[in-house]
């Protein structure tokens, strides 16, 4: 019995302890900090993929850049959890859409990593069960740069 109550004790510190960490912490741990494209050779563009950027900035807070070329946004990512299949769950603060998005990210076989659902509040999806929902299409693979 008390091996028992000694397990229980354990693991409601790992649980405790995993339940703790920060954004930051769990996208660093999950490999989701630096910057991410369709093709990290070609330059921005609306049309042809944006450059993605997860930096962890002052304070602790981690930031969501995206740069299409044209049009330029920062973001705070104000929640980050991995489910038990490996999935990076974010929440996304986007004040001049004036909505939060939440998104799910998988890595991939070959490093790259891949949307899985995006959708509003009203959980409105743009991306469910890995494809976009206007047309059926899979969601495309984000390369990481270096």
């Amino acid at each position: 019995m008390a091996g028992l109550a000694v397990a229980l004790v354990f693991s409601l510190t790992l649980a405790r302890d995993a339940s703790a960490e920060t954004v930051a912490q769990t996208a660093s741990k999950w490999g989701l900090i630096g910057s991410w494209a369709l093709d990290c050779s070609l330059a921005p563009d609306r049309g042809k993929g944006a450059l993605l950027a997860y930096e962890v900035a002052p304070g602790g807070r981690v930031v969501h850049r995206r740069n299409f070329g044209d049009v330029k946004d920062e973001n705070q990512v104000v929640s980050a959890a991995v489910s038990s299949n490996g999935m990076l769950n974010l929440r996304v603060s986007f004040p001049g859409l004036k909505e939060t998005r939440e998104y799910g990210m998988m890595k991939q076989p070959d490093g790259t990593i891949r949307a899985m659902y995006n959708r509003n509040a009203k959980e409105e999806y743009t991306i469910k069960d890995g494809n976009f929902t206007a047309n059926g299409n899979p969601s495309p693979a984000q390369h990481k740069c270096k």
